[in-house]
């Protein structure tokens, strides 16, 4: 019987090392771009994802998850422990995250045919283990990230709209803060789980419909945030910005870490990859240029607020807003709040079609139900999957109050930003000399050396 038992035991766990242990064998690269695209083609005409996103729908992703109403009210709070200097924190924050945005965009030039971003690239290049944990550690931040953010663009549109005396009367339920319950475990929000049903029908109406919403609330509030910075550079007093780090130099850096989650967009367009028109270009290019274009905004902002208000008025919870009300120009702090409910739309929107493509891809490799890779067929989109990142989000925004889990949502960001770094390193050391030669490599030649420089 012990005998029996261990030749179990002993059987089990060679079936799960040589499961753990298994590497995925990705897509390889073809040989020009017109090839690629049409072998790819055949990814999305078999019952697969529809390529409908182009090089501009894939900048505008990037900026939709990165840009949400933090850069209305994180650059204030900071700026008020680290002064004027908190353009240096931002611009130090954005500087650690280049070997990152390289590295996605070097792996997502390699293996630009599924879906899958850091999990794939973890999968391909380390084991199945590895890949299944860095899924992990992204849903814990991906699922408690959409219900947190959900809740609090619930509260701000009902804060919002309580010049009305009708929105004023709502119960607690519908409130800001929600109807609290034995003594705090259950916090009951209606509007968050409405807002998450509507954003994930949307979703579910296919990739293209989506990107549109995206693509037009994203330009709204890089809009807004362009006018702020245009009207605001008029109010600027130079002398607001003396001294320059008046808190010593421990606030700036530590500031920096703070904001360092700011760039969090590029695993959001890496996992598109199956759904753009031309990945092996496009992608990089998305990834990067949604960095600096953020990284241009947060700092512009930076430069324009800590010139309008000395940096000890800034704090609380509407820094920029009030700044631009001191000055008397509330108009603008009117689009503000419409800027701020456009970015934490865009960040639940993006959010929830990044979940549901790294569950249709591990739906795809067996480490989940088989239901979750199902594609609709008329709208090109995984509906299983979908709903169920929705209902998920909505579940925890309807019920709790998962804000008091917001400080554990970089564990997830920090683990798939390693193991990317780690995957080029791994895939420098064992396909040194397996690049392919051609013009139509270059691209991913030049990103090669770039990421060698960096890193």
């Amino acid at each position: 019987m012990a005998a029996s038992q261990r030749l179990g035991v002993r059987s089990w766990w060679s079936q799960f090392s040589s499961s753990a242990t298994r590497i995925k064998s990705a897509p390889p690269l073809f040989g020009n771009g017109t090839t690629h695209s049409k072998r790819l083609g055949g990814i999305s005409s078999d019952g697969g994802l529809s390529r409908k996103l182009g090089l501009a729908d894939l900048i505008l992703l990037g900026i939709g998850a990165s840009i949400g109403a933090g850069i209305f009210v994180v650059t204030g709070t900071v700026a008020h422990d680290a002064g004027p200097a908190v353009v240096v924190s931002f611009a130090l924050a954005a500087t650690a995250c280049v070997p990152n945005a390289l590295s996605y965009a070097e792996l997502s030039s390699r293996f630009p045919a599924l879906v899958g971003g850091a999990y794939m690239y973890s999968y391909s290049t380390f084991n199945e283990l590895t890949a299944f944990l860095v899924f992990c550690h992204l849903m814990l931040d991906y699922h408690i990230g959409a219900a947190s953010i959900t809740r609090s663009l619930a509260s701000y549109l009902v804060t919002s709209l309580q010049i009305f005396p009708i929105v004023k009367a709502l119960p607690p339920w519908v409130g800001p803060g929600g109807l609290e319950l034995f003594g705090g475990a259950l916090s009951i929000n209606v509007i968050a789980p409405l807002l998450l049903v509507g954003l994930t029908i949307i979703l579910c109406q296919g990739v293209k419909e989506s990107s549109v919403v995206n693509d037009v609330m994203t330009i709204a509030k890089v809009s807004i945030v362009l006018m702020v910075i245009a009207v605001g550079s008029f109010e600027v007093d130079t002398s607001n910005w003396t001294p320059f780090t008046p808190n010593g130099l421990t606030p700036v850096i530590t500031g920096a870490t703070v904001v360092f989650f700011a760039y969090v967009g590029f695993d959001a367009v890496a996992n598109s990859a199956e759904e753009c028109k031309n990945p092996q270009r496009d992608l990089p290019i998305g990834i990067l240029v949604s960095l600096f274009v953020c990284a241009g905004l947060y700092v512009a902002v930076c430069f324009v607020v800590t010139g309008m208000v000395p940096y000890i008025n800034l704090g609380g919870d509407a820094p920029l807003a009030n700044a631009f009300m001191d000055k008397g120009l509330n108009f603008v702090s009117i689009l503000i709040s419409v800027g701020a409910v456009c970015g934490l739309t865009t960040t639940v929107l993006v959010g929830l079609y990044v979940q549901s493509r790294l569950y249709l891809g591990l739906g795809r490799d067996g480490l989940l139900p088989a239901f979750f890779a199902k594609i609709d067929a008329h709208h090109q989109t995984p509906v299983t999957a979908q709903v169920w990142v929705g209902s998920v989000a909505a579940i925890l925004a309807g019920f709790f109050n998962v804000s008091h889990l917001s400080h554990i949502l970089s564990v997830g960001c920090l683990a798939s930003y390693s193991i990317v770094c780690a995957c080029v390193v791994m895939l420098r050391i064992n396909t040194e000399n397996q690049w392919q030669d051609g013009e139509d490599q270059l691209p991913q030649k030049g990103l090669t050396r770039w990421n060698e420089a960096v890193l």
